[in-house]
């Protein structure tokens, strides 16, 4: 008798690499998806900022801790406070990225 190969059993690895395959793709998709969410993505909060300068782009304040960031559009000449949104996650970029402090 001759040996007759076993059609059903290559089926089933080929299944299994397809899934094999597809949690590699979908776990590469979390992680993106976490790095995103967690690195990118901004986290306002609502801080006082002085005025320093407003420029064609928006107005430039500093916060109380001593950063200078982008308000935008505001209603304010220089040296006035204002209330303003401040993305948290650009002065921790900066704090980084300064070595004197």
């Amino acid at each position: 008798m001759s040996a007759i190969p076993n059609k059903q059993t290559k089926k089933s690895k080929d299944y299994k690499s397809y899934f094999i395959v597809g949690g590699i793709l979908a776990g590469i998709g979390l992680a993106l998806l976490a790095y995103l969410m967690f690195y990118v993505a901004p986290a306002e909060t609502l801080e006082t900022v002085k005025i320093v300068a407003i420029t064609s782009d928006g107005c430039i304040g500093q916060t109380l801790d001593g950063y200078a960031v982008n308000i935008g559009t505001c209603q304010g000449e220089p040296g006035d406070y204002v209330s303003a949104l401040v993305d948290q996650k650009v002065k921790e970029r900066a704090a980084l990225m300064n070595p004197t402090n």
